[in-house]
């Protein structure tokens, strides 16, 4: 009787347990490198020598990062490895608890460095919040924030009617664009062939760019380039709702049902037909609950990019706290508190009503 078939076959690590395991190797050498980094720069040189500027040179991260590595290495096929825990490289029962394991200390660890490492980086001191000075200026101006100016009522609701608009026509011409760059950004439509995949990833690397650069930085850009003014806020707000409403759109296209899809294709729809017949109705709702939050954050945004010169409000509010003139500065934080509210009602409102 033949054994052939009864012999366990050799295991071979595939090409995916490569890439796993290669990941988790990085994934701690980042962590102990950082680890080793915010050791020597905040507890030793901070805390224990109490160098209040404390020198910098690359050589430390190089020298960390090599650190990392070799503790990475030793300690990687122990059950302290961070790295093999996210890429799921253990072995452990379903009912047995990972928050005891070394893996899981270390992390504790880590977040609590990260914790102090803020402290430090962030200059938090409570006896500068408390001292006498800081305490008299905050009475003194909340003395006058809670003394509004009311001579300046009507500028100020011009102002507000402008930052409303601003926002509504950043969110009106950001709508088509973001409506058909949300197909090209969507996975599952984008996946066929390769040429498609090339237009998905192209996609996405734009949209990623624009969203990674704040409003507040595009209007300071628009400013320039159209000088100061409303014009320049919404060119900064359109340009943003672009790259989020595109990927909230693409996602809400990934999370459809593939049902009538793989029906219609059967038929030999065309693509067209398939995205507008199998496609459109499953996302119309979402589409408007999302362009509704987009535009009350819009509001919300243009009170804030009208401090770097782009228009509404927020242009008034600039001045007259440059100015120091916290009685008018009051008036101003009313209406927009005012204004807020009103917005988020109305949009809370107008996404239960097409629910």
């Amino acid at each position: 009787m033949s054994t052939e078939n009864t012999l366990p076959a050799k295991h071979t690590p595939s090409l995916g347990n490569m890439k796993k395991v290669i990941s988790a190797l990085a994934i701690d050498t980042f962590l102990w490198s950082y680890t080793a980094l915010v050791i020597y720069k905040i507890i030793w040189e901070k805390l224990i020598k109490n160098v209040r500027y404390p020198e910098f040179t690359w050589n430390q991260p190089l020298t960390a990062l090599a650190v990392g590595f070799g503790i990475s290495v030793v300690l990687f096929f122990t059950t302290a490895s961070l790295g093999r825990a996210f890429q799921g490289l253990y072995d452990f029962d379903e009912n047995e608890t990972k928050l005891g394991k070394p893996f899981a200390i270390w992390g504790y660890f880590v977040i609590f460095l990260t914790f102090i490492a803020g402290l430090h980086m962030s200059q938090v001191s409570m006896r500068e919040f408390l001292s006498d000075s800081g305490l008299e200026g905050a009475r003194r101006i909340f003395t006058a924030l809670f003394n509004p100016n009311w001579n300046i009522i009507e500028d100020a609701l011009f102002a507000a009617v402008e930052t409303i608009y601003m926002a509504f026509i950043a969110t009106a011409f950001a709508i088509p664009v973001a409506f058909i760059m949300g197909f090209f950004a969507a996975r599952n439509l984008m996946s066929s062939n390769r040429l498609m995949f090339s237009i998905y990833t192209l996609t996405r690397f734009v949209l990623n760019m624009s969203r990674s650069i704040e409003p507040l930085v595009w209007a300071i850009i628009f400013s320039v380039w159209v000088g100061i003014g409303p014009f320049s806020g919404m060119l900064a707000l359109m340009l943003h709702s672009v790259a989020s409403l595109s990927k909230l759109y693409s996602e809400q296209i990934e999370s459809i049902g593939d049902g009538p899809i793989e029906a219609m294709t059967a038929t030999g729809a065309h693509p067209i037909q398939v995205i507008w017949y199998g496609v459109v109705p499953q996302i119309v709702l979402p589409y408007l609950s999302y362009t509704i939050y987009r535009w009350d954050i819009n509001v919300r945004m243009a009170t804030v990019i009208g401090l770097v010169g782009g228009g509404g409000i927020g242009t008034m509010l600039m001045q007259y706290q440059g100015l120091a003139k916290w009685n008018e500065v009051g008036l101003l934080v009313i209406v927009i508190a005012a204004i807020v509210w009103f917005m988020d009602w109305a949009s809370s409102k107008i996404r239960e009503a097409i629910k």
